[in-house]
């Protein structure tokens, strides 16, 4: 099939950006990559009146750092990271993670942003960079404002962006040096979707022992103490068990299907590998 009929605009800047999506009323959508939306687009799932181009934004490109934080603009393709394109110092698990995703076409034109708006529960940016405690950098093109990531997915495909806002970039706080981080996921072959998947942050310097289980129905479930599900404080080189009542308690409480044990498992794994 083909698109609908549709009007296409290259925006030049974030306030122009901004004040087409305000004037179409909920009828434009943004595409960079088009990984996702360009599918969507020739199975007419989404038929927008006008389609604008983001990918000439100068801020969305960017890689910037703060006094405690890596900024990665939206529009940075999955390949540049895996590549070392850009520089994502403290944080290897970036590039680790980005090795993963699909087949090398997709990570070359997918940007991380436009992975996170499109929020497929499947996806691997979302449980890696929660887990993280990323933020999403929002903007109506006049003023910013920031969303913890685990807020910012509202549920399977839906973020809580307002009809004239975008994502402009998403910030990661730096771990310390002594960090352990670890992302594991579980698909029937490699480049599929995730059946399930489990990413853990454990950081003693900064008291962040983070655990998120993705590939659910919806938004990633966020474990923001996973010394509750280790049993202890972690420690490096010691075995990864996850305590099995407080598991089971966490996936009933999820309302997880059937398969729920794949994402104890997934997460298990990705503690061991945290933890070794």
């Amino acid at each position: 099939m083909k698109p609908a009929r549709f009007e296409f605009v290259r925006a030049r800047s974030l306030g122009e950006v901004a004040t087409i999506l305000r004037q179409a009323s909920g009828s434009a959508k943004v595409i960079a990559g088009g990984q996702s939306l360009g599918p969507m687009l020739n199975l007419r799932l989404v038929r927008p009146s006008i389609l604008v181009d983001i990918t000439p934004i100068p801020e969305l490109t960017r890689i910037e750092e703060d006094a405690d934080g890596l900024i990665i603009g939206a529009c940075i393709t999955t390949s540049d990271i895996e590549d070392g394109r850009v520089r994502v110092d403290g944080l290897p698990i970036l590039a680790t993670v980005a090795a993963g995703i699909a087949y090398r076409a997709v990570r070359n034109r997918g940007t991380i942003g436009g992975s996170i708006c499109h929020a497929d529960p499947a996806g691997d940016w979302s449980p890696v960079l929660c887990a993280l405690k990323a933020e999403c950098i929002v903007t109506d093109g006049h003023q910013a404002r920031r969303v913890p990531l685990e807020q910012f997915v509202a549920g399977a495909f839906e973020v809580t962006l307002e009809a004239a806002e975008l994502l402009q970039a998403i910030r990661i706080p730096l771990p310390s040096r002594n960090a352990r981080c670890a992302y594991y996921k579980v698909c029937r072959k490699a480049g599929e979707f995730a059946l399930a998947s489990g990413a853990v942050v454990l950081d003693r310097e900064r008291e962040h022992f983070r655990a998120v289980i993705g590939a659910t129905q919806g938004r990633p479930i966020v474990i923001d103490d996973a010394r509750r599900l280790l049993g202890a404080v972690p420690q490096p080189g010691t075995p990864a068990r996850l305590h099995e009542g407080a598991t089971n308690e966490l996936l009933q409480g999820a309302g997880l299907p059937l398969n729920g044990r794949l994402h104890a498992t997934a997460l298990a794994r990705a503690a061991a590998q945290a933890m070794a």
